[in-house]
Parts: structure tokens; sequence; C-alpha cells
């Protein structure tokens, strides 16, 4: 997979309120990973309509109006730098689906999890399966995806309870590169949908929205 990230010169000056670069390449979007094993792959589909809207008014990021799906097997999946992947329940790769994942995060790809509370343990097992030696590493609360573009100072912003007590943001490195990050325990998507789908309050929105910002503007740099 060619290498799409963007130099970080670049970078600075669409991140900056002000108009002063144009985002000449393809609108950013997202690729939602569709998988096997019976969980909701389907499911936030608000999401990224309203985060992508929330980007383009306070970044001069130029993103799609909404995320494209594809299964890791699919032609075109090695077209898009970030993916996602969220749900409730089983998550179930193939040994080519697999290799697959591995092959796209290994040359460049990045991947958002963002557990809906319930694919846990299966999300992690299906990692394993693609990167056995690699652990997950909780980030300190000073990494920069907490902070290049909202400062987030206590790390990720607790949007919805599920089990109770604080959200935990993990990273996955592969050779020296975090590959993959994993908003845990709080729900970051739910946060982004339409506000009457979950009834959350106007400050928890806005928080799930920056911070889905942050993940999507880190993707881009790093």
């Amino acid at each position: 997979m060619k290498e799409t990230r963007i130099p970080f010169l670049i970078l600075l000056a669409i991140l900056t309120i002000s108009p002063v670069v144009t985002f000449a390449q393809m609108p950013v979007t997202v690729m939602r990973i569709k998988y096997g094993g019976g969980g909701d792959w389907y499911g936030n589909r608000t999401t990224f309509v309203n985060l992508f809207k929330f980007i383009r008014q306070h970044t001069n990021i130029r993103t799609a109006e909404k995320e494209i799906t594809h299964s890791p097997l699919d032609p075109d999946f090695f077209k898009y730098p970030i993916a996602y992947i969220a749900g409730h329940g089983n998550i179930k790769f193939t040994d080519a689906e697999i290799a697959r994942l591995r092959t796209y995060l290994a040359n460049g790809g990045f991947l958002w999890a963002d557990d809906d509370y319930g694919m846990d343990k299966y999300f992690r097992r299906e990692m394993k399966r693609v990167f056995p030696d690699a652990r997950w590493v909780e980030l300190p609360f000073d990494h920069p995806i907490y902070h290049i573009v909202f400062n987030f100072p206590n790390g990720l912003p607790k949007i919805h309870k599920h089990a109770g007590g604080p959200p935990h943001g993990y990273g996955l490195f592969y050779e020296g590169r975090m590959v993959a990050f994993y908003s845990f325990n709080t729900d970051i998507s739910d946060g982004c949908e339409d506000p009457q789908i979950h009834g959350d309050p106007e400050e928890i929105r806005l928080q799930a929205l920056k911070m889905g910002t942050n993940i999507i503007a880190y993707a881009l740099m790093y």
C-alpha cells in the first residue's frame, strides 16, 4: 500500500482554523470494516456524517460526507489509510482476512477501534491473531492523540457509563509506530451520533466530536 500520510508542516497548516491551505488531495474518509461473527459492524450510522461535518467546520481538513465500508478482502481495502471497527458483540476474521489486516497495518494503515460495549474480548482475540507479539499499551495523557487539535489533559472523555469506571485509550505498536488506537469504556462513536439517538447532553456530544477529530488528525499525521 502506498504511503498516504500528510507531511508535518502541511498538516499544521491544514489544522489551523484560518483557511491558509486547501487540502487538494481526495477528501479524507474512514473505511468501516465489515466483519463476520455476528457482531453489529454496521452500527453508529450517523457517527461519521456528524464527525466529518464537525471536522470541516473546525479545521481545514477536507472530508467526505460519510464513511465507506469494506471487508478486508475487498479489492479497494488498501485505498484508504484510516480504518474503523466497532460493535457490541463477536468479531471474527478468516485467516485470509487476518493476513490482509496485518499487511494493511504494517504498511501504513491505521485502525481506530471503538468499543460499543461488548466487543472487547473478541476484538482483542482477533488482533492477537493479526500481531501475535504485540501488546496493547495504555497511552499516557501527554500522548499527541489527546492534544493534536483539541486538548484533553486527562485523556479520553467519558461519554457513556457502560461498565463504570474511567475510559482507557490503548495503542498497538508495530515497528515503533502506533498502528491502532482502541478507545475503551467510553463510546466516542455513540457520542458523535445524532443527538436524539442517545439523548446525550450537548457538552458530552461536543467532547466526543472533539476527540474523534483528534483521532482522525492523528491518523493522518503519524
